[in-house]
């Protein structure tokens, strides 16, 4: 079968994710903050975004899940800075992931999400702007778990030639 436009690359039975890595003018991240559904203490932080819909190209599936997750559409979309294969439970099954992460810059600061599924309402509690010292320091998860490091080499070097890949993940 063959994936939608923007999918090139990706193995059978991967679900095709863009993820969105949103700067603000202070060169802060925007993760948004999920946990179990049905345990709110299994918690973690991540970066916006999520599985193509229909024949959408990832880029449409960064931006469109941006504006869903956060009410942020006032973005300029940068390139992949990288791509990752991650399996991981959540809410009562295994998820496999081909997810690609955009570089995006935004001006607003402001988060209000517009279009959340079931799923994500009972799973996301809220968004937080972090800097590079900060989300170095945390004790919390955050995925991909070498965000700041990523993040540090992202500002002090800009952005990569092409994507990187980096080590498939598996929790």
């Amino acid at each position: 079968m063959e994936g939608p436009p923007g999918s090139a690359g990706a193995e059978p039975g991967l679900r095709k994710v863009a993820r969105v890595v949103l700067l603000d003018p202070r060169d802060r991240i925007l993760l948004l903050h999920g946990h179990e559904p049905d345990d709110p203490a299994d918690d973690w932080w991540f970066t916006p975004g999520g599985g193509l819909e229909g024949e959408e190209t990832r880029e449409e599936a960064a931006l469109r899940e941006l504006a869903e997750e956060t009410g942020i559409t006032e973005v300029e979309l940068g390139p992949v800075l990288w791509r990752r294969h991650c399996s991981f439970p959540f809410a009562g099954r295994r998820w496999n992931q081909d997810e690609w992460y955009y570089l995006a810059r935004t001006r607003r600061t402001e988060t209000a999400p517009t279009a959340l599924t079931e799923l994500e309402r009972r799973s996301v509690a809220g968004a937080r702007w972090w800097t590079c010292r900060e989300l170095a320091a945390t004790r919390e998860t955050v995925y991909p778990t070498r965000l700041a490091g990523l993040l540090r080499r992202l500002l002090d070097d800009g952005p990569p030639a092409g994507p990187v890949t980096l080590d498939t993940e598996i929790v």
